[in-house]
């Protein structure tokens, strides 16, 4: 992807592609999105997620439990959720908030594949530009 393509995402999609980089769950989507976003219904923002699932460019997994090899417990993006649940699973504007009871395993996370690695990083051209 060029530059030029880049630059032509939507304020919407590319807070949708950094929260991807970050592998951060749903919720943190609404920090990067601009105001008049984040006053749009979530079925909207869905219909923007689920254009950048369907460019190959964003999976939606859930967050699991992870322990690192010395010991350490943390998380790491966990089972893909099925392209078909997704227009359901994003209705419930549950799953757009940080979790009441702070356990967010389970929650909705965004991961860049990696065509959206083309997206969020720039080549070895474009960096020499």
């Amino acid at each position: 992807m060029s530059k030029q393509e880049r630059d032509a995402l939507t304020k919407s999609e590319e807070a949708f592609m950094v929260n991807s980089y970050e592998i951060d769950i749903l919720a943190g989507v609404w920090g990067d999105l601009d105001e008049a976003d984040q006053s749009r219904p979530v079925n909207e923002l869905a219909g923007v997620l689920l254009a950048l699932i369907d460019h190959g460019w964003i999976e939606v997994r859930r967050l699991a439990p992870w322990t690192s090899p010395s010991g350490e417990n943390g998380f790491q993006s966990g089972e893909l959720v099925p392209r078909d649940q997704l227009p359901a699973i994003l209705e419930d504007a549950a799953n757009w908030e940080y979790p009441e009871d702070g356990n967010w395993i389970g929650a909705l996370t965004l991961v860049e594949t990696e065509a959206g690695k083309k997206i969020t990083r720039l080549s070895p051209e474009e960096m020499a530009e």
